[in-house]
């Protein structure tokens, strides 16, 4: 039976002469999961907010949207409140109260549960999702990764019949990402619930789903079983948005998805001249603009330091990615590097201007048009080079002028608050989390303006939990654990042969070819053993 039947379904927000979506049929049945995949502003966001009446944007919407058979916009408020979950992309802004038990018995007390039905929920649903041992914590202590499941845990606490996520593991790293992937699936899997996310990471998109919907320019390219999907995006030129192993395999039927059935493919099977490197390799002495030694620091003088000792060096000219968990302190050294904290203990060589762009956009937007975001920096800066100029245009910002900054999806956000970092010029660039939001298209973008910057002389240096995005563009990574970077090196030897910080590509091939780490090495692999 259908919970959502949505019919002829468009919607254009104010201002705005191209309709955000246009024309979508589409069904999310009883205890379904279903992935919303879709370069950034294909309408993602915009779909998944007009099916929680509290969340709908304001603008001018056709069509009809039935929720258990009625119209949703019928649907008392209680009823949506408690039927309807949402979890948002950023952990910290669904985040209302100041204790772990508090955030789970919010969502309750409001609806006016009575206190023994309180108690009974919040401690069988902490129980449920591994939170006893966080249940008296305060929130901000939290990683990324527990407050994203803490978030999930309190919307599931209201018992609801649909989950509506929207990408809510793009600030995760790898491995709490995939936990709150495996809660995910455990609610839809044992609780029945229906499920609707939107996800930029394939894999993830591809192996976890019922059915995948693909989203072009507001309408709907494609939907089905996910292999179908991927068959169909993979012979209309969209092969990048496809898993590792169906990028690789992609002349194979049935078209393979999960890492699993790639690897089965390389079974049995030695390469013995492996062109990748075989060992470790360090960095070699270089011109580096960002010298640092023995840095320690902590928010709280009389607490825990969140870096301890910590020695890195950026060479000019080079693309360092600076890969870790949560609260490893990686968002903590960018920033004492950007100097806008003081370091404790150690020292930190700047040769050149620095520019930061924080894993939060928003805190960068003044202004309320994009066009005059841009405009002022513009006048602060004077002149920008033509080169930079090019960059700017590369992110295709041109139809968004007259938007405001917060109306904005998260991918167009991120867009903004680059061009605004890129019109300072510096020498030394920052980039907090600059994949997130941001499709393949987008991201080869990016990748070829930094490219070009490094190419420059500039000297990059990121964070960033996208695995893919460091291992084919970076030119060095280092990983962070505990405030200390610990292991450091050139992509194929960091990322080669590792098990949880390692390309699904490289999960696939690691037998045959442990030191290839890009989907395209390996199936250049794959394509000369088929020879």
């Amino acid at each position: 039976m259908a919970l959502y039947e949505i019919k002829g379904l468009s919607f254009s927000y104010p201002g705005r002469n191209k309709p955000a979506l246009s024309g979508i049929d589409f069904s999310l049945e009883q205890g379904e999961l279903v992935t919303l995949c879709g370069a950034t502003g294909s309408g993602k966001t915009t779909l998944l907010r007009q099916l929680k009446p509290l969340l709908a944007p304001h603008g001018n919407l056709i069509g009809d949207i039935l929720y258990d058979n009625a119209p949703l916009k019928e649907l008392g408020q209680m009823r949506a409140a408690a039927e309807i979950g949402y979890v948002s992309q950023h952990p910290d802004n669904q985040i209302v109260t100041d204790r772990v038990w508090h955030e789970l018995a919010f969502g309750l007390e409001n609806l006016g549960f009575d206190e023994r039905t309180i108690r009974l929920r919040t401690s069988e649903t902490a129980a449920y999702f591994g939170l006893e041992k966080l249940f008296l914590r305060d929130v901000s202590t939290l990683s990324g990764g527990q407050k994203q499941l803490l978030n999930l845990a309190a919307v599931m606490a209201l018992q609801p019949k649909v989950l509506l996520l929207d990408e809510p593991t793009a600030q995760l790293d790898p491995i709490a990402a995939a936990s709150f992937i495996d809660a995910l699936r455990r609610v839809n899997r044992e609780l029945g619930v229906s499920v609707l996310i939107s996800e930029h990471k394939s894999q993830e998109a591809f192996e976890n789903a019922d059915r995948v919907v693909y989203l072009r320019d507001g309408q709907i390219f494609a939907q089905g079983n996910p292999r179908d999907v991927a068959s169909r995006l993979s012979e209309s030129g969209y092969r990048d948005a496809v898993p590792a192993a169906a990028y690789i395999f992609n002349e194979k039927t049935p078209l393979p998805l999960s890492v699993a059935e790639g690897r089965a493919y390389f079974s049995g099977i030695s390469v013995c001249d492996n062109i990748y490197p075989s060992a470790p390799q360090k960095k070699a002495k270089e011109d580096c603009s960002v010298v640092i030694k023995n840095l320690r620091f902590a928010y709280d003088r009389r607490g825990e330091d969140v870096l301890r000792g910590l020695s890195f060096s950026a060479p000019r000219g080079k693309i360092s990615a600076i890969l870790g968990g949560n609260g490893a302190g990686k968002s903590t050294l960018l920033a004492l590097i950007a100097g806008i904290l003081k370091p404790q203990g150690g020292s930190i060589r700047r040769n050149g201007s620095t520019a930061l762009l924080p894993q939060e956009p928003r805190c960068l937007f003044l202004k309320n048009t994009v066009q005059a975001e841009l405009e002022d920096m513009l006048r602060i800066h004077g002149k920008i080079s033509d080169n930079t100029s090019r960059a700017i245009e590369k992110l295709e910002l041109n139809s968004l002028m007259k938007n405001h900054p917060f109306d904005l999806s998260g991918g167009e956000m991120q867009r903004l608050a680059l061009a605004k970092v890129l019109i300072a010029e510096p020498e030394i660039l920052l980039l907090d989390e600059p994949t997130k939001g941001l499709d393949f298209m987008l991201k080869r973008r990016l990748a070829n303006i930094l490219r070009r910057l490094a190419d420059e002389g500039k000297t990059i240096i990121m964070a960033s939990h996208d695995l893919d995005f460091c291992a084919e563009y970076g030119d060095f990574c280092a990983l962070c654990f505990r405030g200390e970077l610990v292991a450091e090196g050139e992509p194929h030897a960091f990322f080669g042969g590792n098990n949880f910080y390692t390309t699904a590509a490289n999960r696939i091939a690691r037998d045959a070819a442990p030191f290839a780490i890009t989907r395209e090495e390996v199936r250049e692999i794959w394509k000369s053993l088929c020879v």
